[in-house]
């Protein structure tokens, strides 16, 4: 069997690696992580990428600041299909954190979908804790590039940071 080890860091999204993120969702979908970039500049929100060695991001998602007083908001949370289960996931939600506590704020909230238990049990396992469920919804691109709703159930999780 062949280990290979992989050489990531975390550095905040740029525009430029928008082109190289298809692998997060379909065009419309990084039109709107562009306009979440435009906040970022503002300091409403940091928008993080798990890069590999060569500078291309692996993994994407962002802090909101907006929501909830005194709490930063994880969500548009993605890593490259090819690589998930290998940490990588961790390593974005644990420099998420890290974000917020740099920001003086002590709680990480976020919404996880009904039907992604994997992803519910990441953050379960990072010691985030359901309080809530809502529902929710959002625009996703068809292949054919229509638009649709796209409406589901979310539990609400929180974790307090040290």
């Amino acid at each position: 069997m062949t280990e290979v080890v992989l050489s990531l860091s975390v550095r905040d999204l740029t525009h430029a690696d928008l082109e190289a993120c298809g692998w997060a969702g379909s065009d419309h979908h990084l039109a709107g992580v562009a306009v979440q970039l435009e906040r970022a500049g503002r300091g409403e929100v940091d928008y993080l990428a798990v890069c590999s060695a060569t500078g291309v991001p692996v993994a994407k998602g962002g802090v909101d600041y907006m929501p909830r007083l005194g709490a930063g908001t994880l969500w548009q949370l993605a890593v490259h299909p090819a690589l998930q289960s290998c940490g990588i996931g961790t390593l974005l939600v644990e420099a998420a954190e890290q974000r917020i506590r740099d920001r003086g704020l002590r709680q990480a909230e976020l919404g996880v979908e009904d039907d992604n238990p994997r992803a519910r049990a990441l953050y379960e396992r990072l010691g985030y804790v359901a309080y809530d469920r809502r529902p929710d919804s959002w625009e996703v691109q068809g292949p054919d590039g229509t638009l649709r709703r796209h409406d589901t159930m979310c539990t609400l999780m929180r974790k307090t940071l040290a």
